[in-house]
């Protein structure tokens, strides 16, 4: 067999998929603390509260980037990726007998 296709595996390896889950969950959490006013003089209770919900929103973001990108590379087919496409990709396929100029209606 040829090992030159690419397997799912090699579309993203896992500690990508993770690290890109850990940068949008940090990114989240950097947004909100700031957003929030931790980076200001406020007293420890605003600033334990915005830490708190930093982070739970650094958590939710972390799931929901790992739990989106793993169903979107489940609709990916390996096999298709290494497959060179040489026509428009809107364009209906030849062999399916249909021409869209002969089905169109010359009065209009």
């Amino acid at each position: 067999m040829s090992d030159d296709r690419p397997t799912r595996r090699d579309l993203m390896k896992p500690v990508q998929l993770l690290g890109l889950a850990f940068g949008a969950a940090l990114f989240a959490g950097v947004v909100t603390l700031v957003s929030m006013g931790f980076f200001q003089a406020g007293g420890a209770e605003k600033t334990q509260a915005a830490v708190v919900l930093a982070l739970i929103v650094a958590g939710i973001t972390f799931i929901a980037v790992l739990l989106i990108v793993s169903l979107l590379l489940l609709a990916v087919d390996p096999a298709q990726v290494a497959k060179p496409i040489d026509k428009p990709v809107l364009l209906p396929d030849e062999d399916d007998g249909t021409d869209a100029a002969a089905s169109a209606d010359p009065k209009a």
